[in-house]
């Protein structure tokens, strides 16, 4: 008879317990309120989280006496998204996406301060595009970056942005970090990001981030047209309508059951 597996190390199940609960906040949280949520004895959840932070899963804000998620447990969860789950899910939502509003869709995820493309489905007799498969741009010059952007916490944005995000070749060109949030709390307000003519002239693109269980954003589905084909004012009705296919598509991320 085969051997039963070997129970988990417990000390490997509470850092993973910790890791989980801090992407699950919206925000960094005390090492009190870790320990306190999770039931564990102050001194092994400062133990675990100093471990945390040596190996870069988590961030010390010393001034708030804050932990929040670090660049390695962004950047797992970045390379879960490049990978076949979220690339086989969202091909089929693509598609029907493209059928439905007649015009080429992306399917892009952030990665640091950049925006890398998964998926693209070009509509028919439309042209190529910049933003094809593999294609890293700037995420705050892209409707696709501005709308991932637009759901991490103040604190993570200043994490990713140490310096200013000026970027004087695109339309229109931020100044600074401040500059940048006013951006996206336009897109926070709104319920979805926009770019005209800043990535690819004479072509537009309107894109809505698809959240995980937690409420993070895990991708951006997003549709670029010619200027002419969608007026701004109907922008709006353009995102309700990616909204939905965003929304099945994070339902299936999530591995809830379907819709009855």
């Amino acid at each position: 008879m085969g051997q039963s597996p070997p129970p988990a190390v417990p000390a490997v199940r509470q850092a993973l317990r910790v890791l989980s609960h801090l992407g699950a906040q919206r925000g960094p949280v005390p090492a009190s309120a870790v320990a306190r949520d999770l039931g564990i004895p102050r001194s092994a959840c400062y133990r675990i989280l100093t471990a945390l932070v040596d190996h870069g899963y988590a961030i010390h804000y010393p001034e708030d006496r804050r932990y929040g998620l670090g660049y390695a447990a962004y950047e797992l969860s970045s390379g879960f998204s490049r990978q076949a789950p979220l690339s086989r899910l969202g091909a089929p939502i693509l598609a029907a996406l493209v059928d439905h509003v007649g015009e080429t869709a992306h399917l892009g995820v952030l990665d640091g301060t950049d925006v890398i493309y998964l998926l693209e489905q070009r509509a028919p007799h439309r042209p190529v595009l910049i933003t094809d498969v593999g294609v890293r741009l700037p995420a705050h010059q892209t409707a696709t970056g501005r709308s991932l952007l637009a759901c991490l916490p103040a604190t993570q944005l200043r994490a990713l942005y140490v310096e200013d995000p000026v970027d004087r070749r695109s339309a229109r060109p931020f100044r600074d970090l401040p500059h940048l949030r006013r951006t996206l709390g336009e897109v926070t307000r709104a319920g979805f990001a926009a770019e005209s003519g800043e990535v690819s002239d004479g072509f537009a693109s309107v894109a809505v981030a698809i959240r995980d269980r937690n409420g993070w954003p895990a991708a951006s589905l997003a549709v670029t047209f010619p200027h002419g084909n969608v007026p701004e004012e109907s922008w709006p009705d353009l995102a309700h309508r990616i909204e939905r296919f965003a929304s099945e598509l994070g339902r299936r991320l999530s591995g809830a059951a379907p819709a009855r």
